[in-house]
């Protein structure tokens, strides 16, 4: 039984050591000359001119999170895809059942202007 696990802990294995490889190799090889703006905070390519405190519009969050569910709907969507043709009618109205519940959100977020960025 654990012989058939012996391919996947080997490719771990392989995957975890070429990638602390390139990170060693990247940090020996890397020209390491810093300067003041190199040691400075990142703000997206532009100076601070606000405090770093400063809150965000809740549209912001409310886009961030209807992508998210979304993006999940296509998650659910590949494993099902797969095997569609071994499950059967009912999984089909299942899915179906789900994907008409998205919709109906999407459209209740939309008409509530959710989507909309000013």
């Amino acid at each position: 039984m654990l012989g058939e696990y012996l391919p996947v802990l080997l490719f771990m294995v392989v995957a975890v050591g070429f990638g602390a490889l390139l990170l060693i190799l990247g940090w020996l090889l890397g020209p390491k000359r810093p300067d003041a703006e190199k040691l400075s905070p990142y703000e997206c390519g532009f100076e601070p001119f606000e405090d770093a405190r400063m809150k965000f519009d809740v549209r912001y969050y409310l886009i961030a999170i209807l992508f998210i569910i979304f993006d999940l709907e296509i998650a659910f969507l590949f494993p099902w895809a797969v095997v569609y043709r071994e499950i059967g009618l009912v999984a089909i109205l299942a899915m179906t059942e789900f994907l008409a519940v998205l919709v109906v959100g999407f459209i209740y977020a939309w008409k509530k202007g959710a989507l909309e960025w000013e």
